[in-house]
């Protein structure tokens, strides 16, 4: 029987996870050289839900919510080892963000698809906004 994934929400994380998280970052681009774990800490925290998805006890994604806990919320971070693309990890993570957030009450839930993820997300509910345009502050890293 193929080892089965499991997810669970955080909201603190010990050395060992945050390092598995870090690695996770790292390998999307999203962690400077300069970050330290006590930033990741402060992010999990204050994450509306901060999702890992595991195989066997290993860290193998993650996912996580941002919102003001009333009306709007917005995915972000969702990050899958390559090694697990394919296998339907990343959609449990999308689905289980989903349900959480809708479950919370937040009735509007978007997210900004990269490096043309657009298909991906489609596929588990999100359409484009056609008059929308994602924006980001000069001097923000992405």
């Amino acid at each position: 029987m193929p080892p089965r994934l499991s997810l669970s929400s955080i909201k603190t994380a010990d050395a060992a996870v945050l390092g598995q998280i870090i690695t996770l970052y790292r390998a999307q681009g999203w962690w400077a050289p300069g970050d330290k774990p006590a930033l990741l800490k402060r992010l999990i925290k204050g994450s509306h839900c901060f999702l890992l998805a595991k195989k066997n006890g290993v860290l193998v994604g993650m996912g996580r919510a941002i919102s003001d806990g009333v009306s709007d919320a917005y995915i972000q971070d969702v990050a899958v080892l390559r090694s697990e693309r394919g296998t339907g990890a990343g959609s449990a993570i999308i689905k289980a963000l989903k349900k959480r957030l809708k479950a919370d009450g937040i009735g509007w839930i978007g997210l900004i698809a990269q490096d043309d993820s657009h298909s991906f997300y489609s596929r588990l509910g999100f359409r484009e906004l056609k008059r929308a345009k994602p924006m980001l502050l000069k001097g923000s890293r992405v």
